[in-house]
């Protein structure tokens, strides 16, 4: 209690009950790393739709896709677009010195693709389960320890012949400080969750839209070539 009989949040956390404070630490760490989680993700969706852009403005310049091939080769690391442009102008360099069959080629480098894709979209998608997950049980472990003081503070009641509100605020006060934690924990994961969901899914097609065009640009590649054989 503070000097004007007001209680003090500060002095209810420290005069919870063990399961009380544990719970509110658990919170407070699954909120923390939440948050750093979020701004991981931001920072590396965002890197995600800018190294894109620049990409297609470079691949849509009409440069020789060797030389280009030729400038991501060189770089020690490849991702999103560059990474399924990597993989599939690779394979399909590969195939084509081995096969004059265009079907061939193009199924072989398709494969090269998807997989690059696949690995891409689960590069982007990379602690979004976490946020998912604290998103959801929060509001419950919260709950959890709410209950578990009230409970204790109707317990405590029990032993004594005449109670007031004064013997119960404290206790149901602290317990509820735990769902505010857990909510607190909760609102900005569930927010961030389906932000970073509908970015990847942004993404995601962007990717397959380019894997179709490029792999159009191949197949013709790999019909004329045929032709001339």
């Amino acid at each position: 209690m503070t000097g004007s009989g007001e209680i003090s949040i500060l002095h209810l956390l420290l005069e919870a009950s063990i399961v009380v404070q544990a719970v509110m630490l658990i919170l407070v760490g699954m909120s923390i790393t939440s948050w750093a989680m979020i701004f991981k993700r931001k920072k590396v969706l965002k890197a995600a739709l800018d190294d894109a852009k620049k990409f297609e403005d470079r691949f849509w310049s009409g440069v020789d896709l060797s030389k280009l091939y030729a400038e991501v080769s060189a770089r020690q690391q490849a991702d999103g677009l560059e990474s399924l442009f990597k993989a599939g102008f690779k394979e399909f360099a590969r195939l084509h010195k081995s096969s004059r069959q265009s079907a061939a080629v193009m199924d072989g480098t398709h494969r090269a693709m998807r997989v690059g894709l696949s690995r891409e979209v689960e590069r982007l998608e990379q602690d979004l389960p976490f946020l998912a997950t604290v998103g959801s049980i929060s509001p419950y472990i919260g709950l959890f320890g709410t209950v578990w003081g009230i409970m204790n503070s109707f317990i405590a009641l029990g032993s004594v012949q005449q109670a007031t509100l004064s013997m119960v605020a404290p206790g149901i006060a602290e317990a509820l400080i735990a769902t505010a934690i857990g909510l607190f924990a909760a609102i900005p994961a569930v927010i961030a969750y389906n932000k970073f969901s509908h970015e990847v899914e942004q993404i995601e097609s962007s990717y397959v839209n380019f894997v179709e065009e490029f792999a159009n640009i191949l197949h013709r590649q790999a019909v004329s070539s045929g032709e001339a054989a």
